[in-house]
């Protein structure tokens, strides 16, 4: 199971448009995934319409056993193979700037109880609780608020890889650059397996002089981490979310520039997780 979080640490920059993007296309190709709401908007659960729920994944935080956990996840509307685990405005409570560690780690536990045999308890033996059988999700994806407090430093605690989601924007520059140190703070704290995976620019206008030298100040600052692909500024992304449909099944010549965009992305997710497994 690889975990991937979408991070910003700007607000309106299209974090969670970038999480259901990826989202799609895993769907789209066969990819088990289950999305992690924990932005208190809760704007994932909307667009993705999964079915009612008794929990959610603040109950989650409050208590990561695995009968909670199961309480706060339930399928998508967009269909078969993505599952959300659902997100409430009450995730805020759990938003405090300066958490412990156990605080930290509760959504990283709650995580591994969906890894066949991984969990082990604070002692260090087995958990009973822990899954048992195949894998039921190959891919974990992490929508983030756009602060940084416990609920963004609880994802990055039990993550694997980050997506630094930017728009070609002056204050989104140094949103990027504070959210990278967050990474590498979080890295050195708590998680050494995490990695940033890269900058994605979303809302991209061709032919943008401001967008252009955006995009270029990006790259002088982060270099190959910045993605060669960008996300273009389509309404069909609008219109795909409005109808809580995923862009890979929106028929315009946008949604699919877009989607494009969305399957090189996943590719890449895959690749990094491949990696890992390897060293």
């Amino acid at each position: 199971m690889q975990v991937v979080a979408t991070l910003s640490l700007k607000g309106g920059v299209g974090k969670t448009t970038v999480a259901l993007g990826l989202a799609g296309a895993a769907q789209r190709h066969g990819v088990s995934t289950l999305v992690v709401d924990l932005d208190p908007q809760a704007n994932a659960t909307t667009a993705l319409d999964p079915e009612p729920t008794t929990a959610t994944v603040a109950d989650v935080l409050d208590d990561p056993r695995p009968a909670v956990l199961r309480r706060a996840i339930a399928p998508s509307g967009w269909g078969e193979g993505l599952d959300v685990l659902v997100g409430a405005e009450q995730t805020e409570r759990h938003n405090h700037p300066d958490p412990g560690i156990k605080q930290l780690h509760r959504l990283d536990r709650a995580l591994q109880r969906l890894v066949p045999g991984a969990a082990t308890d604070p002692g260090g033996e087995p958990d009973e609780d822990a899954a048992d059988g195949a894998e039921q999700y190959r891919l974990v994806i992490v929508d983030c608020p756009p602060s940084l407090g416990q609920l963004t430093r609880s994802a990055l605690s039990a993550a694997d890889r980050a997506i630094l989601v930017a728009d070609p924007t002056m204050f989104s520059v140094s949103g990027v650059q504070r959210a990278f140190d967050a990474v590498q703070t979080e890295r050195e704290r708590s998680n050494a397996r995490l990695q940033p995976l890269g900058v994605l620019v979303n809302r991209v206008r061709p032919r943008n002089s401001e967008h252009d030298y955006r995009i270029g100040e990006l790259r002088e600052l982060f270099g190959p981490l910045v993605f060669n692909t960008v996300v273009p500024d389509r309404s069909a992304v609008q219109q795909a979310q409005g109808a809580c449909l995923p862009i890979q099944s929106w028929d315009t010549p946008g949604a699919r520039e877009v989607s494009a965009v969305f399957t090189t992305l996943l590719g890449r997710v895959l690749r990094s997780g491949r990696a890992r497994t390897a060293s």
